[in-house]
């Protein structure tokens, strides 16, 4: 009968020790139970409980045991008890979860695991039960932000997941622990737990936006205490070893040694092979190449020489006296040592010293004390590199990968520092200078702006393959950032970061010849060049120049000392003391001599009392068709937000764009915050001062990238990728065009109420990889009075987040409260009908209405009046006294035309009957009657003819020929 070996089981508070078959029912009479020790029994590090004999007993040589904990540090498999489990909870179309994320899983990488890097959510569980209060410790790397990663734990007081955050707390142990950017291995006890069950978890999700790859999180070294005991021990995983008996851990074998799994010794290896610390076998050495050595220059020597000298990278692994192989180049020739760094001397033994407080030097000439009227300028600026600076430390460092754990990441090499060999090609090369705090120069001590130093670089990258650099910031110890990282080969170009308040700092530049996991070394010669660093302001910093302070007055005690100028002022270059700024003007942060500093606020703008920052105070005028606009914005004054979104990435991750702004008032203040959620739940987790951590964006326009709660399993939405757009407002005004920017109006439709859009202006003064003078933002207010005093946030339709080329953001806000203020050209007046002597007048806005606040309409008023008005009584007076002109002159023509036909009827009736004339009776005329012209008609006139002849007649004379017996003629004249 074949049994396995007896095992323990816990029943009901008790152990039992029980025979179970190899092959169920192929034997009978198996051992009788036996009861073991109490459940709560556990044995001391470095013994396992014999089942036999029930008795703790030391592991033998080649394992180990820590006795009440447990210890995985070995990942070619996944564990036994831990489970890797991918989720998307996003619902397809169909609404059926997707099957992206069935291979998404935590992958085992040998020394460490690593985490998926897309952006499924990915979980590794592991369930645990403690006998007593308990701790878990880990190792991890997360070198990259764009991946959410939390552990936390559930006991079994836990009802469900979906529960609220506190109530959580109130029932759960609960705690999170995160790590932004590059980091050394991050050893830590993230979670004191209680006994019981408890289910530890791992997790991670990549924030894909943008669709850069992201870099996983590396995990090692997972350490459980609390547990019960252990009824084996752990062989020593190959490479490690544990020479004595009841060791609670194992040692990695020495270079050039290794082991198999177990073992209680290393084997040397022989002499043509070669192996790193903790390597389960040897390798053959490779023949030497360019790849295994680098340059060095040396320190200046008592002669003030120094010289290339080459090295072998190591632990040296290749073969010199082989065929194919290179050998190590000479010694280059004695050469003069490159000169100090500003702010330092050269000693007699070619050693360079810090000046002393107060005094200065160019660093090729001694140190003198600044004159009269004029202070230091401190801070650090290294462009020689002879000798690494003291503030400045190297390092190399990779999770997976302890042989570079030694070696220096980057060396010098006189008028650079540029990276080096390290172990492998995924190894962070590592650079780290520490900045105590920033103190401003007396002259700008007054000052309230946001600016207390500046660091600037010049670097230079040269790649092959997909390095990258990082530059990160990490403040008070506390977190690392990452500022900004450039991906492959890059030209000699200058960056700038601006501290924006006084702490303690540290600056870390990290170089990474490639993401893929790796233990080679094949792009050695891609490297990053740093050729100068300057820090301004620096609390212990050197002095490399001096510069002029303000100084107070002749009759002061004092006299010749140098004072802080108010904020605000400015030195006076004549007289060196403080003058205020003239009005809209603000100074620059960093230059206060002469009026020059105090530069012009642009347009629609102002500046604050303490003239650091210009802004609007939520009015604005323009001026058109002997017109002016007055406009009060005064409604859009606090702090709007708009949602872009959602969007998905290319696996269907749902984000949302959202932006914060404040457009004008607070006396300068950039109202508009943005949050890096991520950081500031590891700040509560911490229990620290969380200002110490948060990573928030004060803006006049931020933006933030939110990963919804819903549908991913987060705790709360994910508030992530806090940018700002406008550090710094350039001004208001109509023009599509101001400083370089342009408003681009064709991106929106067109304005069709006549009434001109407003475009504010602003930039950011950080400068990115992609944008060299920052980003950059328009926002064009527009009237409509269909809208609210609020109004509506927009983005252009054809660049939906906000901006077309990375750069530039484009924003329309339509308000009510966004139109010019009343006036009286606004409105026209409506005068009633005179009704029982009364007669009232109207007010009434032209329409449509385009204008809001200013004046109000006048009220209604009325006034006496008659039934008839004057105008009336005239014009009918008038029309009755033409009326009558008009009968009169009728009459009066009538009465003479008739005169005309009966003359007209003699002179026919007095003619012969031969057809002659009739004969005159006299030429001249009978008293009483007037002189006429006697007008012969055809046919019987008009009226109207009529009346032309008689007007014809009074304005000429006319000559009548007439026949008669008794004279042959007659001339009338």
């Amino acid at each position: 009968m074949a049994l396995k070996s007896p095992y323990a089981v816990s029943l009901v508070g008790s152990r039992w020790r029980v025979a179970i078959p190899h092959n169920l029912g192929t034997c009978s009479a198996l051992p009788t139970p036996t009861r073991g020790t109490d459940c709560s029994f556990s044995c001391a590090a470095g013994e396992f409980l014999e089942m036999s004999a029930q008795q703790c007993t030391p592991c033998a040589a080649g394992s180990y045991s820590l006795g009440s904990g447990v210890r995985f540090d070995q990942w070619d498999t996944i564990p036994a008890g831990f489970t890797s489990l991918a989720t998307y909870m996003d619902p397809g179309p169909s609404g059926e979860e997707s099957q992206a994320c069935n291979s998404s899983s935590w992958t085992p990488q040998g020394v460490y695991l690593e985490s998926s890097r897309d952006e499924c959510t990915v979980s590794l569980v592991y369930a645990v039960h403690l006998e007593k209060q308990g701790s878990v410790s880990f190792s991890y790397q997360y070198p990259d932000n764009n991946i959410f990663f939390e552990f936390y734990v559930q006991n079994e007081q836990c009802q469900e997941m979906a529960q609220t955050d506190d109530q959580k707390k109130a029932v759960c142990v609960i705690r999170v622990c995160y790590m932004i950017g590059v980091c050394d291995v991050c050893n830590t006890i993230c979670v004191q737990h209680i006994s019981g069950t408890n289910i530890l978890y791992w997790r991670t999700t990549g924030i894909l936006v943008g669709g850069k790859m992201v870099k996983p999180v590396l995990l090692r070294n997972i350490q459980i205490e609390g547990v019960a005991y252990t009824s084996e021990c752990f062989p020593c995983r190959p490479g490690w070893f544990s020479s004595a008996p009841g060791s609670s851990s194992c040692q990695p074998c020495p270079r050039n040694t290794s082991s198999n799994k177990g073992a209680a010794s290393c084997t040397p290896c022989p002499d043509t092979q070669y192996s790193h610390e903790g390597w389960s076998q040897c390798k053959e050495r490779p023949p030497c190449s360019e790849k295994d050595y680098f340059q060095i220059h040396t320190a200046c020597d008592s002669e003030g020489k120094t010289q290339v000298m080459y090295r072998w990278v190591e632990p040296r692994i290749c073969e010199e006296n082989v065929i194919g192989a290179v050998a190590l180049p000479p010694t280059g020739a004695r050469e003069a040592c490159p000169p100090c760094n500003p702010g330092y001397y050269n000693t007699n033994d070619s050693t360079c010293f810090p000046c002393p407080p107060g005094t200065h030097s160019d660093g090729t000439s001694v140190c003198e004390e600044c004159p009269a009227g004029t202070e230091p300028v401190l801070g650090y600026e290294y462009k020689w590199w002879n000798v690494l600076p003291s503030n400045m430390k190297t390092s190399c460092f990779n999770v997976g990968n302890s042989k570079c754990d030694d070696m220096n990441g980057w060396e010098v090499a006189g008028d650079h520092i540029r990276s080096g060999a390290g172990g492998s090609d995924n190894d962070y090369l590592i650079l780290n200078l520490h900045v105590p705090g920033f103190k401003l120069p007396t002259s700008l001590a007054g000052m309230t702006g946001s600016e207390f130093g500046r660091i600037t670089f010049v670097f230079e990258t040269i790649c092959s393959a997909d390095c990258e650099l990082y530059f990160m910031m990490d403040v008070n110890r506390k977190s690392t950032t990452v500022v900004e990282s450039w991906e492959g080969s890059k030209e000699r170009q200058s960056y700038t970061h601006i501290m924006t308040r006084n702490a303690s700092v540290s600056y870390t530049w990290a170089f990474q010849r490639t993401n893929q996991a790796q233990d080679v070394r094949r792009y050695i010669t891609d490297v990053v060049i740093l050729y100068s660093v300057s820090v301004t302001n620096v609390q212990d910093g050197v002095a490399s120049a001096c510069r002029a302070c303000a100084l107070l007055s002749q009759s002061s005690q004092r006299s010749g000392s140098c004072i802080p100028c108010p904020a605000g002022f400015y030195i006076d270059r004549d007289t060196n003391r403080c003058q205020e700024c003239p009005p809209n003007t603000y100074l620059s942060g960093h230059h206060t001599y002469g009026e020059d500093a105090c530069l012009p606020c642009g347009p629609g703008s102002k500046s604050n009392k303490e003239h650091s920052r210009c802004y609007s105070d939520c009015s604005f005028s323009h001026t058109e068709n002997n017109r002016t606009l007055t406009f009060d914005l005064s409604s859009l004054s606090t702090v709007a937000s708009l949602t872009i979104g959602p969007s998905f990435t290319s696996k269907g991750t749902k984000y949302l764009h959202v932006f914060n702004v404040s457009l004008c008032g607070h006396q300068g203040k950039m109202a508009a915050v943005c949050t890096d959620n991520v950081t500031d739940l590891a700040n509560k987790d911490m229990g620290s001062d969380s200002t110490q951590f948060v990573n928030s964006v004060d803006s006049f326009i931020c933006q933030s990238t939110i990963i919804p709660a819903d549908g991913r399993g987060f705790r709360m939405a994910l508030a992530s990728q806090s940018i700002s757009l406008a550090d710094t407002f350039l001004g208001a005004t109509v023009d599509s065009d101001l400083d370089g920017i342009n408003a681009r109006p064709e991106l929106f439709s067109d304005n069709s109420k006549g009434i001109p859009d407003i475009n504010f202006f602003y930039r950011s003064t950080q400068a990115t990889g992609s944008c060299e003078r920052g980003r950059s933002a328009v926002m064009t207010i527009r009237c409509n009075p269909e809208k609210t005093d609020r109004g509506q946030l927009t983005v252009p339709s054809v660049c939906p987040a906000g901006t077309c080329d990375g750069c530039t953001f484009h924003f329309l806000w339509e308000s009510g409260s966004a139109c010019p203020s009343c006036t009286q050209d606004d409105y026209h007046q409506i005068e009633g009908a005179c009704k029982g002597g009364v007669q009232v007048t109207l007010s009434v806005w032209n329409e449509p209405k385009l204008c809001t606040k200013g004046m109000s309409l006048p009220a209604k008023s009325s006034a006496p009046c008659e039934a008839i008005a004057l105008w009336l009584k005239v014009g009918v007076g008038g029309g009755a006294f033409l009326a009558v002109l008009l009968v009169s002159l009728t009459f009066y023509f009538w009465k003479k035309n008739k005169r005309l036909e009966y003359k007209y009827s003699r002179l026919v009736m007095s003619a012969n009957k031969e057809c002659e004339l009739p004969v005159a009776d006299s030429c001249a005329l009978a008293e009483g009657e007037e002189p006429e012209d006697d007008v012969v008609y055809s046919h019987k006139p008009s009226l109207l003819g009529k009346l032309r002849a008689i007007a014809n007649k009074v304005h000429s004379s006319e000559s009548v020929q007439l026949k008669s017996s008794q004279s042959e003629r007659w001339v009338w004249g």
